[in-house]
């Protein structure tokens, strides 16, 4: 089909689709999904071989958020029946990420709950980066802790952190439907102030929310605008005790197509397929392979993945291999180490015809499976082992 061969065209020149074709990616049948697949996994190929980057969570500090994001499980006034714990020690925290890296994480993510970081806060994670990277020193340690004033980006930076993950989530224009206490404009500062810090920023979204084709459009077009190095895209897992429990609006097939979307718009970028894919993609996971080049390994904040072993024996299965650490993640034009062609610079919006709007195959209340969506019991806060 002609809209995909130009898809690949452009994104092997790292050349922008217009709106108009991300659109179009969307609104594709699921007779087509394959094909959609594959014209992305072309891109995908270009830019990142065969290869999948494991990153592992620990969530330092669990629950009781004042911050009001519908989505989460941590939010104010969530009666979701999370784990809810003050912060981890250093110690803690360095045992913990060790278990994701003996389990082939390349990247340890550190996400405490809350608006943002107090300064002690960030003297705190400091030392908590410090004696991870003094066990492990070629692991990435990303940081996300949200809202950042001013010079705590670098104080981060300084402490050893290689990045700092804050989302956008959705587009500016539903943001306030999603979020009171706090703004899309607060969000794109705190990515600035990573970027201007030299931290590798790593900003995504959130689908599922109830979203329309053009906001999921939106926030991916803005993202690309922001230029991160890593795109995580979460699918809503929909937690009983928050205002969004009821939002059941994906289909595995759905879910593939934002995902190919993605990559055609952020064509070598890491995309790093996040929380709720479990919930959503189920047996259709190693498809996704063939669009993001990064997962995460074992559990979430506060729900549990799929067995560790799992995630790799569906990568080893899928045909794809685990990236190493003596392997640079991105191409060499976004500072990697890779010799594929850097194509040419991204082109304005061509004059693509705008698509039908389609609209989406929404599962009916009966088939929402609320069995997936399981409260993390284990690893961070607990005495039990993580899932890694």
């Amino acid at each position: 089909m002609d809209l995909l061969n130009t898809l690949v065209e452009k994104g092997l020149r790292r050349e922008l689709p217009s709106r108009e074709e991300a659109l179009a990616v969307l609104a594709t049948s699921d007779d087509e999904l394959l094909d959609v697949v594959a014209a992305a996994g072309k891109v995908r190929r270009q830019w990142f071989g065969r290869r999948v980057k494991l990153n592992y969570l620990v969530n330092l500090k669990s629950g009781l958020c004042p911050e009001d994001c519908s989505y989460c499980s941590q939010r104010l006034g969530s009666k979701a029946e999370i784990l809810k714990y003050t912060w981890l020690k250093p110690d803690e925290a360095s045992r913990a990420a060790a278990a994701g890296v003996a389990g082939g994480a390349k990247r340890v993510c550190l996400v405490a709950s809350g608006r943002g970081p107090t300064d002690r806060d960030v003297e705190r994670v400091s030392r908590t980066i410090g004696a991870i990277k003094e066990e492990n020193a070629d692991v990435e340690v990303c940081a996300c802790l949200g809202l950042l004033s001013e010079g705590q980006a670098e104080r981060l930076k300084a402490a050893g952190a290689d990045a700092y993950n804050h989302n956008l989530n959705t587009s500016e224009a539903t943001y306030g439907d999603i979020t009171t206490t706090h703004t899309y404009a607060d969000r794109v500062e705190t990515v600035r102030h990573a970027q201007g810090a030299g931290l590798s920023a790593c900003s995504g979204l959130i689908a599922g929310m109830g979203e329309s084709d053009a906001d999921l459009v939106d926030v991916v077009f803005g993202l690309r605008e922001l230029d991160p190095d890593s795109v995580p895209v979460n699918f809503l897992i929909p937690f009983e005790g928050t205002p969004l429990a009821d939002e059941w609006n994906l289909t595995p097939q759905r879910a593939l197509r934002i995902l190919a979307m993605v990559r055609f718009v952020c064509p070598d970028v890491e995309v790093r397929l996040a929380g709720g894919r479990e919930v959503h993609l189920r047996t259709m996971q190693p498809l996704a392979l063939h669009l993001v080049n990064s997962i995460f390994l074992g559990d979430y904040l506060t729900s549990e993945g799929q067995e560790g072993k799992a995630d790799l024996d569906m990568i080893a299965d899928a045909g794809f291999e685990v990236e190493g650490t003596d392997t640079t993640t991105l191409p060499g034009h976004r500072g990697g180490g890779c010799d594929s062609p850097c194509g040419s610079a991204p082109a304005p919006a061509d004059g693509a015809e705008p698509a039908e709007s389609a609209e989406p195959a929404v599962p009916d209340a009966a088939s929402a499976r609320t069995d997936l969506v399981t409260v993390r019991r284990r690893g961070a806060g607990t005495d039990l082992a993580p899932n890694a």
